[in-house]
């Protein structure tokens, strides 16, 4: 049997620990939780009593997390993460959910892998008003560009949170109208005879190409795309090569692998949001769903 009475302890100040944690301070957690520092700061040395650890070292400037709260933080987001889940499946929260969300990702990203989370979400909670935000760039979500982000490198920011999706893969593709008007290529070396569209700046491109064995310059691209979805159709009307991910491209049958031995790119997708996430139930759910569907 379980023995219960060493779990006893309580939520609030379980939440006061985790949010604390995440922003760093006593006043930032206290904003966030709509609490006054001192009660808040109770709640934490409560913890403490209760579970016989010191959870931070209190020095003059900044709360540091001691290795038993560096140890303990991982299992109460844990919890943090079961409660919001259970708040929504109990109450039925995300039906009545409102307010406006705004999600950042690439143009291909939107269009091909987003879509049919963004219906099971309409059913989830129809009262939603969402906003996709479509861009390259990286989104400054401290500035409130976007609420979530999608992108495909880790954040390097404090005040995010960042967790990793699937990696995909990329590869070389061209359409078969190009291949009519050049020679198909007999080996790697062959391909830096061709013509190449890129995303942006081709730049970035030459040096894994290279490493490939595959010699191009930037005299291979003539067209360049800063649209993703602009670069799908160019490689499809014939305009060149270039890299796309393998499962998108597969769905066109004009397309062919141009050398299915060739190292492919590996693309992170990591899906990242601003702290203020734990305490945002509407924020929280958009994430949830798009962490299940993107998974």
């Amino acid at each position: 049997m379980m023995r219960w009475q060493r779990t006893a302890f309580d939520w609030n100040q379980a939440r006061a620990f985790l949010v604390t944690a995440e922003e760093g301070s006593l006043s930032a957690a206290a904003r966030a939780l709509g609490l006054t520092q001192p009660t808040l700061s109770r709640q934490v040395a409560g913890l403490e009593e209760t579970l016989g650890v010191t959870l931070f070292e209190r020095t003059s400037r900044a709360l540091l997390l001691t290795q038993p709260g560096m140890e303990l933080l991982e299992h109460f987001r844990s919890m943090g993460d079961a409660a919001d889940r259970i708040s929504i499946a109990a109450t039925g929260q995300s039906e009545t959910i409102t307010g406006h969300v705004a999600i950042t990702s690439t143009e291909m990203m939107a269009t091909h892998y987003l879509l049919p989370i963004l219906k099971h979400l309409r059913s989830k909670a129809p009262e939603l008003k969402i906003e996709l935000v479509t861009s390259n760039q990286l989104s400054n979500l401290m500035r409130r560009e976007a609420d979530i982000a999608i992108r495909h490198a880790r954040p390097q920011e404090d005040n995010l949170i960042a967790k990793r999706m699937r990696t995909t893969t990329a590869q070389l593709y061209t359409s078969s109208a190009y291949l009519k008007e050049v020679a198909p290529p007999k080996n790697v070396s062959d391909l830096a005879a061709m013509q190449f569209v890129g995303v942006e700046d081709p730049e970035w491109l030459i040096g894994p190409l290279v490493a490939r064995g595959i010699e191009v310059t930037s005299a291979n691209f003539n067209f360049a795309a800063v649209s993703g979805t602009v670069l799908l159709e160019l490689i499809r009307q014939g305009f060149g090569v270039g890299y796309l991910p393998t499962e998108i491209a597969e769905r066109y049958p004009e397309l062919e692998n141009l050398w299915p031995a060739l190292e492919p790119m590996q693309i992170e997708t990591w899906l990242v949001a601003h702290r203020e996430l734990r305490t945002n139930p509407r924020i929280r759910l958009v994430f949830d769903l798009l962490s299940d569907g993107l998974s």
